[in-house]
């Protein structure tokens, strides 16, 4: 990661202030330790965190972001989502989602089906279970690593390596109430350890997602919403967010990542098939002040029936 610093002078003023920035960063990272890419529009891309998501609108539906993280420093982690997801038959739904994630010398693409089925407990209420797999190509090149005398360059490098992934969840959802908690992958290969430069174990994630609408007004809509990463061996990660809704049409909301960032979104409903986003995040941690914060720029298509053109557009 940041090699672009590997052949600066140790006697210099200027490695003084990278060393400075690297002790900032683990020191991030140890705290805020990640393993699997992290979004701030998490509640627009519920399909990549819960395979039971899947078929939950009740209609055809594409997503697709794009996160550039920390912007000004090099090697630091960019990301890009699609994913596709319809009801299929009366209580199947079907998905089909691809993650590209790039972290200095790393760059894993992830791609996984996903298979939802529901249970309809009540006439408001749903539960759907679903279950996903699918895998991802590892590549790491590691002359590009974050320490200029690292062991890690002596390893070799990873090209094209495939991991099998299979993942579960769980997602109860009424008119305006979700709820859902999530493993994304049971299987604990290797990934790329920024903080170690190395190949390591991946550890088991856990999500937890939640989220409420209460209407304020005929033209007001309030929505608190919850992300929450339990990973073994590692602090929790928490995200809140609260979006506002106006004429169905205009979403503003800020949203927090505990001792990480804060964050601003806004959303534009331009017709009832299309909706685009934006989110930018100012980091709140020592490394403030070696980047200019994170962009990210989401994209969803809906087909919808005319029925449900008229009804006014699910907030989740």
């Amino acid at each position: 990661m940041f090699s672009k610093y590997k052949n600066i002078d140790k006697n210099t003023k200027q490695s003084l202030s990278i060393s400075t920035f690297v002790l900032a960063l683990l020191l991030t990272f140890t705290g805020n330790a990640q393993q699997d890419p992290q979004f701030t529009d998490y509640m627009f891309n519920t399909l990549t965190v819960n395979s039971a998501y899947a078929g939950s609108r009740g209609h055809l539906t594409v997503t697709g972001l794009h996160r550039t993280q920390w912007v000004g420093l090099d090697g630091a982690p960019e990301t890009q989502t699609f994913s596709i997801e319809s009801p299929v038959g009366k209580n199947v739904g079907l998905g089909f989602s691809i993650v590209n994630d790039r972290v200095g010398p790393s760059d894993e693409f992830f791609f996984d089906a996903n298979f939802s089925y529901t249970v309809h407990l009540n006439d408001n209420s749903k539960l759907s279970f679903g279950i996903k797999g699918g895998g991802r190509m590892l590549n790491v090149d590691f002359t590009k690593g974050l320490y200029q005398e690292s062991e890690a360059i002596f390893q070799n490098n990873i090209n094209n390596k495939f991991l099998a992934t299979i993942g579960a969840g769980i997602y109860w959802h009424n008119e305006d109430t979700y709820v859902g908690l999530s493993v994304p992958n049971f299987l604990t290969d290797e990934h790329y350890d920024e903080i170690q430069d190395a190949v390591a174990a991946e550890r088991l994630h856990y999500f937890l997602i939640a989220g409420k609408v209460f209407d304020l007004s005929p033209t007001v809509k309030f929505k608190p919403a919850f992300l929450g990463k339990f990973v073994v061996g590692a602090p929790i990660i928490a995200d809140v967010s609260a979006n506002f809704l106006f004429n169905e049409t205009l979403r503003l909301g800020v949203a927090y990542r505990w001792d990480d960032s804060v964050s601003g979104l806004i959303g534009l409903q331009l017709s009832p098939q299309l909706m685009v986003g934006y989110a930018y995040d100012y980091t709140t941690t020592e490394l403030q002040n070696f980047n200019n914060g994170t962009h990210e720029i989401m994209i969803r298509f809906e087909l919808k029936s005319k029925e449900k053109q008229l009804k006014s557009p699910r907030f989740f």
